[in-house]
C-alpha cells in the first residue's frame, strides 16, 4: 500500500509539473507571439503552485506586487461611497 501511495503521489507531481511548465512556456512564448501572456504566465505558476512550494512563494510575491488590488470584503474604509 505504501508503494502505491508513493507512485500515485509522484505521478500527480509529475502530471502537475508537465501541465504547469507547458502552460508557463506557452505564456513565455506569447510575450513575443500574439496572445495573452499576462494570463498564461500566472496561470502556469498557479498550476505549479499546487505541488511546489517555490511556485507558491513566487505566486504570492506576484500577488503582493499587483498595483491595483481589491480590498477583501469587510475591510471597507468608506472611500468611494456617498455620504448622506
Amino acid at each position: 500500500m505504501k508503494i502505491l501511495d508513493f507512485i500515485l503521489s509522484n505521478a500527480r507531481k509529475l502530471i502537475v509539473a508537465v501541465i504547469g511548465f507547458t502552460v508557463l512556456l506557452i505564456g513565455i512564448l506569447m510575450i513575443v507571439l500574439p496572445g495573452p501572456a499576462i494570463v498564461f504566465i500566472p496561470l502556469g505558476i498557479g498550476i505549479l503552485a499546487i505541488e511546489f512550494i517555490w511556485a507558491r512563494k513566487l505566486l504570492q510575491k506576484m500577488k503582493d506586487n499587483i498595483p491595483f488590488k481589491r480590498k477583501p470584503p469587510g475591510k471597507d474604509d468608506g472611500e468611494g461611497q456617498l455620504k448622506p
